[in-house]
């Protein structure tokens, strides 16, 4: 199916679920606030450096429509006023960016009502790598999500589970998005992995990929379920080698534009 066509699909399924989902602002704030009370031990445990999570991004930095995320055009010349600046025209969700709950239902939590307690929290990370280096749309299963628990104890509540596939080392390339014959390729999280999560308490994803789900989806089963359940999401991580599986906490710079559905983050942690 051409990306075109893929985004017309998705597009009639929004509009057809969307009566499934109202009052997914409501619960937002019940979700996340699990986390305020694990991200501050998480926090005074460590060693106070700071790693940066995001992507510095351009025209060039490759979107999930192939059309440039942020044009540039300028508004004062320093050579004529002595000092310059940019209006920018942004799409929300390009470069490292957040998906709000209001991305995937009529009704969800928009970036700006995230609360604010849910963007520090402990912060996992799921380490893919080998998986993908053998499928380029390899997902995070239950079973990954089991043996990080087996490795490193339980999740905290209100945390950030990352997706680690190494895929950021490719966002120079076209393969960070599509494979040679210009199909979607990448991984993401499987539905009953984000199941999971949600059952033992997370209160966001993230993946250092251009979507929660893998690339070759058809359904967005994840987004259409983690989003409106008044949980977000965080897309084209960087960094996350730098980053320990568990201890680190995350901050999560969301911008706050009433009715967005997301928009573009600073995403740094703490280790």
């Amino acid at each position: 199916m051409c990306n075109a066509c893929l985004i017309e699909d998705v597009k009639r399924s929004m509009l057809s679920r969307r009566s499934l989902f109202t009052g997914a602002a409501a619960t937002t704030a019940a979700v996340m606030a699990a986390g305020l009370g694990t991200a501050r031990p998480a926090l005074a445990q460590s060693s106070g450096r700071v790693l940066d999570l995001t992507h510095a991004y351009d025209d060039k930095f490759p979107t999930f429509d192939g059309k440039p995320g942020i044009l540039y055009e300028p508004a004062v010349k320093f050579a004529e006023s002595g000092y310059q600046l940019w209006k920018l025209t942004i799409w929300e969700h390009t470069g490292t960016h957040i998906d709000a709950p209001l991305h995937f239902s009529k009704d969800g939590a928009s970036v700006a009502d995230l609360p604010v307690e849910s963007l520090m929290c402990p912060l996992c990370v799921i380490d893919l790598k080998a998986k993908a280096k053998d499928d380029p749309n390899a997902m995070v299963e239950p079973d990954d999500i089991n043996a990080w628990i087996s490795a490193h104890g339980e999740i905290p509540a209100g945390a950030c589970v990352a997706m680690n596939s190494g895929w950021a080392d490719k966002v120079a390339t076209p393969a960070f998005r599509n494979t040679p014959d210009e199909k979607f390729a990448f991984p993401g999280f499987s539905k009953a992995a984000t199941d999971l999560l949600a059952d033992l308490g997370a209160g966001c994803i993230g993946v250092d990929t251009l979507s929660l789900d893998p690339g070759n989806s058809a359904d967005f089963a994840v987004h259409f379920s983690w989003l409106p359940s008044g949980r977000f999401g965080i897309e084209c991580l960087a960094g996350l080698d730098a980053v320990p599986a568990r201890g680190a906490t995350i901050f999560i710079g969301a911008p706050k534009h009433k009715q967005g559905t997301g928009g573009p983050a600073r995403v740094m942690a703490v280790v």
